[in-house]
């Protein structure tokens, strides 16, 4: 009997799209028509449990699933005993404190003697003590954002992406307690086969990750430009020279990482380059 890695992913919500679309990326055909709850990859050995998030890392220190994609902020607040093996590179929020808009409290420290509503009780109790700020926690779950209009609370501890939601409710961020994105989490206890099964899903991951966080450039330079040019392009190893069917100028193609791109292009234009293409990178094998 061939062995499957079990995978918990969220049944719903902002990291059910995410998950599913890295699977996909990473050539895994894995078909929820039917809402179903366990489905069975087609064409690669694991079996995808879809689940509330905020179960997932229990079901996965207990074994019920091998790995789960979660977000961060989930992974700490549960306390669970899992490994966290990779950052999944979607799903980027923060957690943060929040208060109202037009009220007298500025920084973290203003918040002494408050009383503080969030989902995430344990992640704001270690970070009050921290802080040596004494406050109180009344825990809920869901809309805590409107907590202080209904004098719930003062301020809010919530998770924040765009702003758009502290922005109506008329909150403003003081501080940010935890940066958080998807990851990808594992049991302590996985088999040697199952080992094998994670380390092929990761290395699908990770050159997916590298794609997208890197652009493919192809340049044309006169020749007296070249040495210089290719200084700014390291890419993988150096880059390709080609030469062009006009005499004195070549071909150049590289990769530029994502996070240097546009400094990277304003030096390419700058050293004589033209005709730049930039073409997104699928798949990244290093």
């Amino acid at each position: 009997m061939q062995t499957t890695l079990k995978i918990a992913v969220q049944k719903s919500g902002r990291l059910y799209e995410g998950s599913m679309k890295l699977l996909k990326e990473c050539g895994i055909e894995v078909s929820n028509g039917n809402n179903q709850l366990r489905v069975q990859a087609a064409n690669f050995p694991i079996e995808v449990f879809f689940l509330r998030d905020d179960d997932i890392p229990e079901y996965v220190q207990d074994a019920v699933a091998d790995i789960g994609f979660v977000g961060e902020n989930v992974v700490k607040e549960s306390r669970k005993d899992v490994d966290t093996i990779e950052k999944a590179g979607f799903g980027k929020c923060r957690l943060s404190l929040a208060v109202p808009k037009n009220g007298t409290m500025k920084t973290a420290a203003d918040l002494n003697g408050k009383k503080i509503a969030t989902s995430y009780p344990n992640i704001l109790n270690a970070y009050l003590k921290e802080k040596n700020i004494s406050a109180s926690i009344h825990e809920i779950s869901g809309s805590v954002e409107i907590a202080p209009r209904i004098g719930l609370a003062d301020a809010i501890c919530d998770l924040v992406s765009s702003g758009s939601t502290l922005f109506t409710n008329e909150l403003k961020e003081i501080e940010t307690i935890l940066s958080s994105e998807a990851v990808l989490i594992s049991n302590k206890n996985l088999s040697a086969d199952k080992k094998i099964i994670l380390e092929s899903l990761l290395f699908r991951i990770r050159s997916v990750k590298k794609a997208k966080n890197n652009k493919y450039v192809l340049l044309n330079a006169p020749n007296d430009k070249v040495k210089t040019i290719c200084e700014l392009l390291p890419g993988m190893k150096s880059p390709t020279i080609l030469p062009l069917a006009e005499s004195g100028w070549s071909s150049i193609h590289s990769v530029i990482a994502e996070s240097d791109f546009w400094n990277v292009i304003q030096q390419l234009k700058a050293n004589g380059a033209q005709g730049i293409l930039i073409i997104p990178i699928e798949k990244m094998i290093i």
